[in-house]
C-alpha cells in the first residue's frame, strides 16, 4: 500500500496529527489507488480530583472510524474503527496544562493511525 493512499484532507487540529502520520506510515501517492477517509470522536473525563475539588487529572478517550476506498470506482476495500485513550495532569502553570492537553491528543492521534494502519494491512492481506 506504500506510495498508493490518498489521506483524506484534515479540517482540525486533531485530524491534522491523524493525517499527518497516517501519511508517514503510507508515504506520499505516487500511483494513488486508494483514498482513506475517517472521523474523529474524542471525549475527556476528569479522573484527578483533590479535596478541594480541584481537577489534576484528565483522561482522554478517542476513536476513528475509517475507510479505505478505491478511486477508480470508490468501491470500500477496508473500514472499521480504532480505538484508544491516554491522559495528562491538569497541574502546573496554564502553559504547561495546555502543552500537556495538545501533547495528549497528539499521542491519542498517533496511536489511532497507528491501529487504523495495522487494521487496514491486515484486512489487505487477508482478502489476498
Amino acid at each position: 500500500l506504500r506510495g498508493m493512499v490518498r489521506v483524506a484532507q484534515p479540517e482540525d487540529r486533531e485530524s491534522y496529527t491523524l493525517a499527518h502520520k497516517l501519511e508517514d506510515i503510507f508515504a506520499q501517492p505516487q500511483a494513488e489507488k486508494y483514498l482513506l477517509t475517517y472521523k474523529i470522536t474524542t471525549s475527556e473525563d476528569a479522573v484527578g480530583i483533590t479535596p478541594d475539588q480541584e481537577i489534576t487529572r484528565y483522561h482522554v478517550k478517542g476513536s476513528a472510524k475509517y475507510a479505505l476506498t478505491t478511486v477508480a470506482d470508490g468501491q470500500t476495500v477496508a473500514s472499521g474503527e480504532a480505538a484508544s485513550f491516554t491522559a495528562y495532569s491538569a497541574t502546573g502553570s496554564t502553559v504547561s496544562s495546555v502543552t500537556a492537553t495538545r501533547d495528549a491528543y497528539d499521542r491519542l492521534m498517533s496511536i489511532l493511525a497507528d491501529q487504523i494502519a495495522a487494521q487496514i494491512h491486515a484486512k489487505i492481506a487477508i482478502q489476498k
